[in-house]
């Protein structure tokens, strides 16, 4: 049972980038899937939820109408594009599965020109 993070990187601002959020070892499709982010000295925070099927979507205001979540339960895995990245979106970028407190390593996201 595991969550595998890929897709971060060094981007400047104003770019994008995808994560993914491969799934294993259990039904991924039935389960809503969650993006957290740390940035260094801070504590964790959340950035969006999606439900199992993707008809429920939610995001914290501070990448409302920059960031997107989504899934593709075909092949067990969670997305998060960013767009019009700032630095302060610089963190380790988690997924998660909430209510089996499923986590992750993170993948690294830094924003600098």
């Amino acid at each position: 049972v595991q969550l595998v993070e890929s897709g971060g990187g060094l981007v400047q601002p104003g770019g994008s980038l995808r994560l993914s959020c491969a799934a294993s070892g259990f039904t991924f499709s039935n389960y809503r899937m969650s993006w957290h982010r740390q940035a260094p000295g801070k504590a964790r925070e959340w950035v969006a939820t999606i439900s199992d099927r993707g008809r429920t979507i939610t995001y914290a205001d501070s990448v409302k109408g920059r960031f997107t979540i989504s899934r593709d339960n075909a092949v067990n895995t969670g997305y998060l594009q960013m767009n019009s990245l700032k630095p302060e979106d610089t963190a380790v970028y988690y997924c998660q599965i909430p209510s089996r407190d499923l986590w992750g390593q993170g993948t690294q996201v830094t924003v600098s020109s």
